[in-house]
């Protein structure tokens, strides 16, 4: 049990430790990615996926429903109208990426195989393997980060009526239809019971669903970096290699013996770098091809559950917008990080020391560096490209429709 609960800290970052600390978490939601687990999943995950997920769709969909186009038209209430609504909006974000990979899962658990498959495969030395753990202990660390931040969110959210004066539940401004006085027993009871399960699905599900899209992008962007110094470091290598071998006063003077070591060693080096590259590329398509529809619906329920919580004024509103900005902002992230890995690895095959190169392996240069400025990019439905620069894009167009929307309600 010890053992198992310290493969997840940042001493354990190896690829198959990571996606099994993923699988591990999805698994309580009932969802396996791993083709090759065959103990089943547990009768108990299975009870509280389904007490979490009714609870939610009561709460957060149906009674939101209600609340925002019946009960508020009545009452004429909109502050509170755009409160519930943001809440409902913004817990939409994480549900539509379970739902995907639901959808997908025989892909999904395909994807695994071909990642581990890929990771088992790293014949490029010791240095690789030592410069592909540096960066996944960071994309590890970074996992950890956004799955504590979204469920700590929600433990804050949780704790918000312990520290307000008198009997108070997560969010006031809401009325669950059936529950009616909300405050008194044993009303009061039940909407604290149903609320905090339905909190719970709305933290937990993006924090599981996009730890493994953080984990599986993550390892794109090491496999980089790591080929990036791989590729600088290939004359040097040659040099060296021959050097080992070959007894010369000056390698540097290029006997024509000594030239034709060297260029067939960097000729075997190109090639597994090239295939290597060719490898991840393909991975990373088969990402985009899976998760970039459930990544447009959260951009645009992004967009519209930032505006209510604007709407709804920042003082009721405060836990809610972290919470909804950070799940999309770490696509964005994601995203920004595999195009300037790709852009490392560009720079580092034109300074790799090319013009030594005999012609051959020149030109063999040349394609990779025609691939390497491909820039691999995640998108949003194959529209928008997820980076800093569409972050910043969104924001700005939120505040403006939040500026228009503001002198009407």
């Amino acid at each position: 049990m010890w053992e198992n609960l310290r493969k997840f800290n940042l001493d354990h970052c190896d690829l198959p430790t990571m996606l099994w600390n993923v699988a591990v978490g999805l698994r309580v939601l009932t969802l396996n990615i791993e083709r090759n687990y065959d103990k089943g999943i547990p009768i108990y995950y299975y009870i509280l996926t389904f007490v979490i997920t009714v609870s939610y769709f009561y709460v957060f969909l149906i009674c939101m429903i209600w609340f925002v186009f019946i009960r508020c038209r009545q009452t004429g209430d909109l502050t509170s109208a755009m409160v519930v609504l943001s809440l409902g909006i913004s817990s939409e974000i994480g549900t539509i990426k379970l739902l995907c990979m639901f959808i997908y899962v025989d892909k999904i658990k395909m994807l695994v195989d071909d990642f581990l498959e890929c990771d088992a495969q790293t014949v490029l030395g010791d240095r690789f393997r030592s410069n592909l753990l540096k960066t996944l202990r960071v994309v590890k660390k970074r996992a950890l980060l956004y799955w504590t931040v979204i469920v700590g969110n929600g433990i804050l959210y949780l704790l918000k009526p312990v520290v307000m004066p008198g009997k108070n539940l997560p969010e006031n401004h809401y009325v669950i239809y059936g529950l009616e006085p909300m405050f008194e027993t044993p009303n009061y009871e039940i909407a604290c019971a149903i609320m905090t399960a339905g909190v719970f699905f709305i933290c937990y599900v993006p924090a599981s669903a996009t730890a493994y899209l953080i984990v599986i992008v993550g390892y794109i962007e090491a496999q980089l970096l790591a080929l990036s110094e791989e590729v600088l470091q290939i004359w040097p290598d040659a040099v060296k290699n021959v050097e080992a071998h070959i007894n010369v006063v000056d390698i540097e003077e290029f006997e024509p013996n000594t030239n034709i070591l060297i260029n067939k060693y960097v000729e075997k080096r190109l090639k597994e770098i090239i295939i290597r590259h060719a490898l991840i590329k393909e991975l990373f398509l088969k990402i985009e091809d899976i998760f970039k529809g459930a990544i447009a619906i959260g951009f645009l329920l992004l967009v519209l559950g930032l505006i209510a919580e604007l709407l709804g004024k920042l003082e009721n509103t405060f836990l809610q917008m972290p919470f909804a900005f950070m799940q999309v902002a770490m696509d964005c992230f994601n995203g920004q990080r595999v195009m300037d890995a790709c852009l490392v690895f560009e720079e580092a095959v034109y300074d790799c020391q090319w013009e030594k190169f005999n012609k051959a392996n020149m030109k063999m240069v040349l394609i990779m560096l025609q691939n390497a400025q491909k820039t691999m990019t995640l998108s949003a439905g194959g529209i928008a490209m997820l980076n800093f620069t569409c972050l910043m894009s969104i924001t700005r167009g939120i505040y403006s429709a939040y500026t228009a929307l503001r002198s009407t309600f």
